[in-house]
């Protein structure tokens, strides 16, 4: 699907329609595209929920907001994450605009939504392939989708 600006509230409609199709237990999920331009907009804030080692070796992306889904080598989860993630949206936004949670390959991201919804974030999507993507048959990200795929602005420290 092709997005422009004047179609944000489109995207986000449609999103919301099928995750209550999917039972999602989150409003919805977007592609990274559709991510990228609400954000760039300033009509959704965009969290990276990976853990801080990933962001730091693999990139992320440029005004991105960080909490922490799981932490460590051992990825224990975050048991803040909710506190934490209203703290830091809440700041941003006023709890008004969208929050799309984006981690390595869509998976992380879907779980942290659902815990954030379950803690009463209402307006939580998940960002799908995630910032890497899937793992293709030789187990190596990037081949075939993610936020780094489709070209979209990204830095690496």
């Amino acid at each position: 699907m092709s997005t422009s600006v004047l179609e944000e509230p489109e995207v986000l409609a449609l999103a919301r329609e099928a995750a209550q199709a999917a039972g999602l237990p989150f409003a919805g999920s977007l592609t990274p595209r559709e991510a990228w331009i609400l954000v760039q907009a300033g009509r959704a804030v965009l969290v990276d929920v990976r853990s801080a080692e990933e962001r730091h070796f693999v990139g992320h992306v440029p005004g991105s907001l960080h909490v922490a889904w799981a932490t460590g080598t051992a990825l224990n989860r975050n048991p803040r994450f909710a506190k934490e993630l209203d703290a830091r949206v809440g700041a941003k936004s006023g709890n008004e605009l969208p929050v799309l949670l984006l981690c390595r390959s869509g998976k992380r991201s879907a779980l942290a939504a659902e815990a954030a919804t379950k803690a009463g974030l209402v307006n939580v999507f998940n960002v799908q392939e995630g910032f890497e993507g899937d793992s293709d048959d030789h187990q190596q990200r990037g081949h075939f989708n993610g936020w780094r795929f489709h070209s979209l602005p990204w830095v690496q420290d």
